[in-house]
């Protein structure tokens, strides 16, 4: 019982796992180091390679729940998440570098997986496979992956924030402290007058900016928009976004500034810390000169620049099956980003969920879907039920669970919370079987 993984990312190195404890042997095939994406830059496996965190930690985001499902069900993720955190407020955030060394030590050390370095171009045309290639997926396996599918693939750009060292930040000016005090001072916030914001926000206009390829058309996702596109939208735009002041008023004035940039530690050793939100492709001659007019910044030190890169994704409701398959090629199974999902977490989930479907179809058992009101159930509801024509990769959101039968009416709050007890209720349901079956086999 032999399982293909393409691809040593978040969902790659998840569904490898899983399918190694449903009794798989597995090749997981990664091609660093000798081919590296735009965006990466690591050896390790799991590479993270935008934001270090993994959003908000609590119930009444849905990413909170969906975290707590994978906790459940033994994720190697989230146990990685939780032995490499770093604080960040309300938000379960990670040392990157401990976190993808955890996870390859892992990998390492688990006797049915067999690491090969090595990129693949071609999908095989046999075996069960899972698809982990990611959303930078080359140029080659593309172009196979377009004719499997029959359609050009839709598309989008992310950017990646810039991280800067802590000791060349100036706390003369910035101060530590998250909003509203909520979870201590994790983060160090860099305020702005009326005066400083509006003329940064100009300089953000006005830069030079990263071109895409003449024959892409730049498609950004909502969720990680570059900061001057933002910018462009209006000028109080970031001051209602990632500069938002509500919550931190200036210790040394004792009021709330006009705006603020946060800046979230990177890595356990607090050496590190990433500009919330701060996604971009501006020129990295432009993010050196723009970025050290920030009050705070003026002399800081960029251990990264930001950049952008092209994100691929298929349009799921139209190639793939409920339990992940290409109905084109049923021996092959997508995960994480390019099946359509967007943000670390998510990722994580869809290759989970890829290796469980794979081991058990491999294995000729039968296995059903998550409910749909668990986090896990509405992921893959959304991958296989939205409309076509309007398919674009989405973060898990409450709105994607089934509706509460309510008795009596419910603030927003107290409906998140009553959804989140739902699926954490009902997710045994199909988790106990599978744990079940794994300690009876070992």
């Amino acid at each position: 019982m032999q399982i293909t993984v393409i691809g040593a990312g978040l969902a790659g190195c998840e569904a490898a796992w899983q399918a190694a404890k449903e009794g798989c042997e597995v090749k997981l095939y990664e091609m660093k180091p000798q081919q590296f994406s735009p965006a990466h830059q690591s050896e390790g496996l799991a590479e993270l390679v935008c934001s270090n965190s993994l959003r908000g930690a609590g119930m009444n985001n849905a990413v909170g729940c969906l975290k707590e499902e994978l906790r459940r069900s033994g994720s190697l993720f989230i146990e990685a998440a939780d032995a490499t955190a770093v604080p960040a407020g309300g938000a379960l955030a990670v040392d990157r570098d401990e976190f993808s060394s955890y996870i390859s030590a892992k990998i390492a050390a688990e006797p049915n997986i067999q690491l090969i370095r090595e990129e693949v171009t071609k999908l095989p045309e046999e075996g069960a496979t899972i698809l982990a290639s990611g959303p930078l997926t080359s140029e080659t396996l593309s172009a196979d992956l377009a004719c499997l599918t029959g359609a050009e693939h839709l598309y989008f750009y992310d950017a990646i924030a810039p991280i800067v060292e802590a000791d060349s930040i100036n706390c003369d000016i910035a101060w530590r402290a998250s909003r509203y005090d909520k979870g201590g001072d994790d983060y160090i916030n860099c305020p702005f007058n009326e005066e400083q914001y509006y003329t940064f926000v100009q300089e953000l206009v006005d830069a030079d900016k990263v071109a895409g390829r003449e024959f892409e058309k730049l498609i950004h996702f909502e969720g990680c928009m570059p900061i001057e596109e933002m910018a462009s939208r209006g000028a109080q735009t970031l001051s209602f976004g990632p500069m938002k002041p509500v919550g931190l008023p200036d210790p040394k004035t004792g009021k709330i500034p006009y705006a603020v940039l946060q800046l979230r530690q990177d890595n356990r050793h607090a050496s590190l810390f990433n500009l919330v939100g701060f996604q971009t492709r501006l020129t990295y001659p432009e993010q050196k000169r723009i970025f050290r007019t920030i009050p705070g910044l003026e002399q800081v030190s960029f251990a990264r620049l930001g950049s952008m890169h092209r994100n691929t994704f298929i349009n799921s409701p139209t190639c793939l099956t409920r339990s992940l398959q290409f109905k084109q090629a049923p021996h092959i199974y997508a995960a994480g980003q390019l099946s359509g999902v967007e943000g670390y977490v998510e990722s994580a989930a869809c290759g989970f969920l890829a290796g469980i479907f794979s081991a058990y179809q491999l294995c000729g058992k039968t296995i059903s879907a998550p409910p749909r009101e668990t986090a896990l159930g509405a992921l893959l509801s959304h991958l296989s039920m939205t409309e076509e024509t309007n398919f674009q990769p989405m973060n898990i959101n409450y709105g994607l669970f089934p509706p509460l039968e309510l008795k009596r009416k419910m603030k927003r709050a107290d409906r998140r919370l009553a959804m989140a007890e739902r699926a954490l209720t009902t997710l045994p349901q199909w988790w106990d079987p599978i744990a079940a079956n794994r300690e009876e086999r070992s």
